[in-house]
């Protein structure tokens, strides 16, 4: 593998990981918000509804396109990658729910804030056990190269949704 090619290779769970941490600083500061709005404020709303997209966005590149390269290259991670991707619909079922009680709370003014604080405090714990795992587990797979074709778009650089 050529120099220039282990550099990008090794970018790749760097890159992985920002982009976690950037998810986490999105849904932290989505949760230090939820507590300076009103029921009925739009742009929490908004704010909400953008974070989800972007974790869904995040996870679509993962499960379409980084683990179907990362298979072709490592089939020994099937199992790893089947945990994953059944952490991204579990994920997903979240995310549902948030976006049902953010559009509730845009309608309403009764206690959805509370419920989507409920949700967000889980669905951060969630989010960081499986953050960890994901870069503990296919790191090392990610340094040794896969293609990065069009995937990487919507994994690492997918729209800011908190602000």
């Amino acid at each position: 593998m050529a120099s220039h090619d282990r550099d990008r290779a090794a970018a790749l769970s760097l890159e992985l990981a920002q982009a976690h941490q950037e998810l986490r600083r999105q849904i932290n500061q989505l949760k230090s918000d939820l507590g300076q709005h009103r029921p009925d404020d739009h742009v929490l709303v908004t704010h909400c509804l953008a974070f989800c997209a972007a974790l869904t966005s995040h996870h679509q590149g993962e499960d379409t396109g980084m683990f179907a390269e990362l298979l072709r290259e490592h089939p020994d991670l099937a199992g790893t990658v089947a945990k994953l991707v059944q952490d991204h619909e579990m994920i997903a079922s979240i995310l549902s729910r948030v976006a049902e009680l953010a559009d509730h709370a845009a309608r309403s003014r009764g206690p959805a804030l509370e419920a989507i604080g409920r949700e967000l405090d889980g669905l951060a714990a969630i989010m960081e056990s499986h953050f960890n795992y994901e870069e503990r587990t296919i790191s090392a797979a990610l340094d040794g190269g896969i293609p990065a074709t069009g995937w990487s778009e919507l994994v690492f650089r997918f729209r800011d949704g908190a602000h």
